[in-house]
C-alpha cells in the first residue's frame, strides 16, 4: 500500500513556472510507476506524464512534451513534475497516481493510488 501527497500548487502568470512535488509513503515506492494526471474544471481527468520505477523511461501527454518534466528520486520517496512556459490551458487539479504494473500509463483507471492533488492556476 501506498499514500500519495501532493504539493507545490499556486497561481502563476503564464509563461511562468512551478514544480510539483508527490511524497510517497511506504519502503516499495521503487517498485511503482508513478504518473501525473490533471482535471480541468468540468473536463475529464487527463494524462500528463509517467515514468518508470527506475526513472529511466518517461512519457509525456502531446500537450506538454517539451514543456513539462517528470522525475523522481526513489531514496527520498518523491516524484515531480517541473511545469515550465506555463499556459492558460494548464489550470487544473493535478493528481499523483501510483501502480505497480499500468498496462497503459495513460489510462487512470489502471492506477490504483491517488493522490489528494494540489491546483495550479494560470493567469494572463
Amino acid at each position: 500500500q501506498v499514500q500519495l501527497v501532493e504539493s507545490g500548487g499556486g497561481l502563476v502568470q503564464a509563461g511562468g513556472s512551478l514544480r510539483l512535488s508527490c511524497a510517497a509513503s511506504g519502503r516499495t515506492f521503487s517498485a511503482y510507476v508513478m504518473a501525473w494526471f490533471r482535471q480541468a474544471l468540468g473536463k475529464e481527468r487527463e494524462f500528463v506524464a509517467a515514468i518508470s520505477e527506475s526513472g529511466f523511461s518517461t512519457y509525456y501527454a502531446d500537450s506538454v512534451k517539451g514543456r513539462f518534466t517528470i522525475s523522481r528520486d526513489n531514496a527520498k520517496n518523491t516524484v515531480y513534475l517541473q511545469l515550465n512556459s506555463l499556459k492558460l490551458e494548464d489550470t487544473a487539479v493535478y493528481y499523483c497516481a501510483a501502480d505497480l504494473r499500468p498496462r497503459r500509463h495513460g489510462n487512470p483507471a489502471e492506477y490504483s493510488h491517488w493522490g489528494q492533488g494540489t491546483q495550479v492556476t494560470v493567469s494572463s
